[in-house]
């Protein structure tokens, strides 16, 4: 397959404000092992192998457990996650398809108590940018090097 375009040469403005996300979420209360794995598990339910290339190495790079990651597409049958990363999968998984899910409130009771209102928000922004991320690589057709 190869690449349609290099999106960061044809808008470098364009780049400059999702990195402007990006650097927001470094600053972020989120640990960066639960980073990695909500921008883990949004690539693989978009499909972005370049994504998934990425932040499967980074998380690794930060420690991640190979076991958590082969299992990660099957969280909810695993014992390996915590509570508060549940909930962050969980919501992630309904921001990313939240043309089907409309975030339900069922959602919003399991991240509620294991978030404040300030992670919540960066939480979401990190959803959102690792969705606008997969969506960049996979409209350009992005792939691993």
């Amino acid at each position: 397959m190869n690449n349609r375009l290099d999106f960061y040469k044809a808008s470098p403005d364009a780049i400059k404000a999702m990195v402007g996300l990006e650097q927001r979420i470094g600053k972020s209360a989120l640990e960066k092992s639960l980073v990695e794995l909500v921008r883990l598990r949004a690539s693989q339910i978009n499909g972005c192998a370049f994504c998934m290339d990425m932040h499967s190495s980074d998380a690794r790079k930060a420690g991640e457990d190979e076991r958590r990651l082969a299992t990660l597409g099957a969280w909810r049958e695993t014992p390996f996650f915590t509570d508060r990363e549940r909930a962050a999968l969980a919501w992630t998984e309904s921001l990313t398809l939240v043309s089907e899910t409309h975030v339900p409130d069922a959602v919003w009771a399991q991240v509620e108590p294991h978030f404040s209102p300030e992670e919540i928000t960066d939480l979401t922004l990190l959803v959102v940018a690792i969705n606008g991320w997969n969506r960049f690589s996979i409209a350009f057709r992005k792939t691993p090097a």
